[in-house]
């Protein structure tokens, strides 16, 4: 049975008779039905991003309750790669309350990616272990955390979706994780030593890269000096240059001349 034009015709036209406005024909049904698939996607991103949130949500509670748990039962170390944005929060609460009940002298090794140094957090964050470093490297590693040298807990990039965190007992897999670590952790420098890229470098840093442009270093061979990648280094050359309001390489010398960064030549 066919239906009536006109009546699909009226139907169509039904919200603009709601708001006022009476159909105009063909060209408004287009309008109409245009603005209806606009608003169904609309509605079905909401609902879409709403039970991702929900995901999320879920996610980083079973995280947190994780790194609790495992840094609750350390008695000898604590090491952990921080990987940036809000990923260190539960690492750094779960390390204070383990202080606070008398785990005060677990060593503690973080070893931060640059992302996680950028957040601030860390520079500000107070050190109740006598025993407790942070080291800035540029590696390809995951959020991972090492307890006595018997658990690892690897947790993928929460921005990859279907990867859920795993918690590792096995002695071997333990151990290896644990060479990645060590090589990565000697390949870092100090917090202290890492440059400032949210507006206040630090002047060690600033010298050496200050340095290896005045005496004439390729990126290449001063990356390396500085234990970083070469698309990190020349990020921090650009971050001393933006600071020192300086337009080119040259201009930033002087400019650190100027600052008492660097030595004046005879």
């Amino acid at each position: 049975m066919m239906s009536d034009p006109e009546q699909g015709s009226v139907a169509a036209g039904r919200p603009f008779a709601a708001a006022g406005i009476a159909p105009a024909g063909p060209e408004t049904d287009r309008v109409e039905q245009a603005l209806l698939a606009a608003r169904d996607l609309i509605e079905a991103t909401v609902v879409r991003h709403r039970r991702e949130l929900a995901r999320s949500s879920l996610a980083g509670a079973a995280h947190a309750e994780t790194v609790e748990r495992l840094v609750r039962g350390a008695t000898q170390s604590v090491s952990a790669v921080l990987t940036g944005a809000e990923q260190e929060a539960p690492l750094l609460a779960a390390l204070g309350r383990l202080a606070a009940a008398g785990g005060d002298q677990v060593t503690v090794k973080l070893l931060c990616l640059p992302g996680a140094v950028h957040t601030g957090r860390l520079r500000t964050t107070p050190r109740p272990f006598p025993r407790f470093e942070v080291r800035v490297a540029d590696a390809e590693l995951e959020e991972t955390l090492l307890v006595d040298s018997r658990t690892a807990y690897v947790r993928p990039d929460p921005e990859r979706p279907g990867r859920a965190g795993s918690v590792v007992e096995d002695s071997l897999t333990v151990q290896a994780v644990e060479l990645l670590f060590a090589g990565a952790w000697a390949n870092g420098v100090g917090l202290a030593d890492y440059p400032r890229l949210t507006g206040r470098l630090c002047p060690r840093s600033a010298r050496r890269i200050l340095e290896c442009l005045r005496t004439g270093h390729t990126d290449e061979v001063a990356a390396r000096e500085m234990k970083v990648s070469l698309r990190t280094y020349r990020r921090y050359v650009a971050e001393v240059m933006r600071e020192l309001g300086a337009s080119s390489r040259f201009q930033a010398g002087v400019r650190a001349v100027e600052l008492g960064l660097l030595p004046g030549r005879p």
